[in-house]
């Protein structure tokens, strides 16, 4: 979903940036709609996709382009539907919330929430389309993807006394790309970063995130450029905010 529609509401003692209500019924309204219309498109289109001489399986398309009328464009149309609601559904458990407040802040997305203590935050940043809140030792107290737009984020943590880096990540001239062998990396760094590219190339985000926890541990921060990635050690106190 499209960041613009974010904004940072306070509600009492917190602030909470999310995407609108409005928007999610877009959604839920739209991409199911849209489904069904694909359903309709590949069944009307049955006979053409069948005759493309590239295509393995083509004799499913013929089966469409035989089924009996108009049993089998209710089917296409429903079966397209449903795909979009699934589409729908999985964005929904995908959603990043973070409400912020005095005590720290909390990163809700989907059914899981954890809470990062003010204590243990030194600042936030955006870096492309994730929010970074950097630890009080210099490493990462959390990296998380997110369609929030940068503006109601800076908002949020700003309004609520939180340093705001504007220019992104104060150590990002630290970072160096990650080879197997490379110098100056904890011993045990090396198979935990060599799983974690495994896990970058199935894209698997559940992997990503505990094997970045895990390197977290041994005092490695890491940040992933397409399926590439570049790593630091945790360093001094970040320097000036604005």
């Amino acid at each position: 979903m499209s960041s613009a529609s974010s904004a940072a509401v306070p509600h009492g003692e917190r602030t909470v940036v999310a995407e609108p209500v409005w928007a999610w019924v877009l959604v839920f309204t739209g991409l199911p709609l849209l489904g069904a219309g694909a359903g309709w498109l590949v069944l009307a289109g049955a006979e053409w996709i069948a005759d493309l001489p590239f295509l393995p399986f083509d004799f499913v398309f013929r089966a469409l382009d035989g089924a009996p009328q108009p049993a089998s464009t209710v089917v296409a149309c429903m079966v397209g539907g449903f795909a979009g609601l699934l589409l729908a559904i999985t964005g929904w458990e995908e959603r990043l919330t973070v409400v912020v407040s005095q005590e720290g802040v909390t990163l809700r997305r989907g059914r899981s929430s954890r809470t990062v203590a003010r204590g243990d935050v030194a600042g936030a940043f955006a870096d492309g389309k994730q929010l970074v809140l950097l630890a009080r030792d210099g490493g990462e107290a959390a990296r998380e993807q997110s369609d929030l737009r940068p503006g109601a984020l800076r908002d949020a943590l700003a309004g609520r006394g939180y340093r705001w880096y504007p220019d992104g990540d104060p150590h990002a001239g630290e970072f160096a790309r990650w080879v197997e062998g490379m110098p100056g990396l904890p011993p045990a760094a090396e198979p935990l970063l060599r799983a974690r590219q495994r896990a970058l190339e199935k894209n698997d985000r559940g992997e990503l995130a505990d094997l970045r926890r895990e390197l977290a541990r041994h005092g490695v921060v890491v940040r992933d450029e397409g399926k590439r990635q570049f790593t630091r050690s945790a360093p001094r106190p970040p320097g000036r905010a604005v």
